[in-house]
């Protein structure tokens, strides 16, 4: 049977960090679901970060599954595309997925011009407003126009044959910053 993680104490909602002047990621980790939208407008990206890869593979065979990669900048189309728009990525698995035991997420991303001091990024997965896993990632220092490489670790938990029918049906989405 699948895990649940208990939110912490004291739980916000989407509606309170949207009001809020500033959010924290002390904050995002007590919303109890997934939020509609994001919680930050692409403006208040102040250190110009962009995720510009994110690969996931099947660590015991090496299999990529899915790689998605930002094109080279090119001043003209930054300009012309809609910046809300370019901030998902949809992808879909088969059932096969779900009998994998493990894989590796691999993000990179890039800083702009000023240095990044205690870069956190919370991640958090939520199945129909239920909180299956918590990840709250330190980079510490990031220095300025760098580019970063990590590669997260994610073991799955062993899932019964309905709750996997039911959570292959799902769309994910993933942040992929072009700003």
């Amino acid at each position: 049977m699948l895990s649940e993680v208990r939110p912490d104490a004291g739980f916000t909602s989407e509606a309170d960090l949207r009001a809020a002047e500033v959010v924290r990621p002390e904050d995002v980790l007590k919303l109890t679901s997934i939020t509609q939208d994001y919680l930050c407008k692409p403006s208040s990206n102040i250190y110009d970060i962009e995720f510009t890869r994110f690969k996931i593979r099947d660590l015991d065979t090496d299999q990529v599954l899915f790689e998605i990669e930002k094109p080279p900048d090119d001043a003209s189309e930054r300009e012309d595309q809609p910046t809300e728009t370019a901030r998902y990525v949809r992808y879909r698995f088969s059932e096969d997925f779900l009998h994998l035991k493990r894989v590796g997420a691999t993000v990179e991303f890039v800083v702009g011009s000023k240095p990044i001091n205690n870069f956190r990024m919370v991640e958090r997965h939520f199945f129909k407003d239920r909180l299956l896993k918590s990840f709250d990632f330190e980079f510490g220092f990031c220095i300025p126009n760098s580019k970063n490489t990590c590669e997260h670790i994610y073991e799955f938990p062993h899932l019964s044959p309905e709750l996997g029918r039911l959570a292959i049906s799902v769309v994910l989405l993933f942040f992929l910053s072009n700003t």
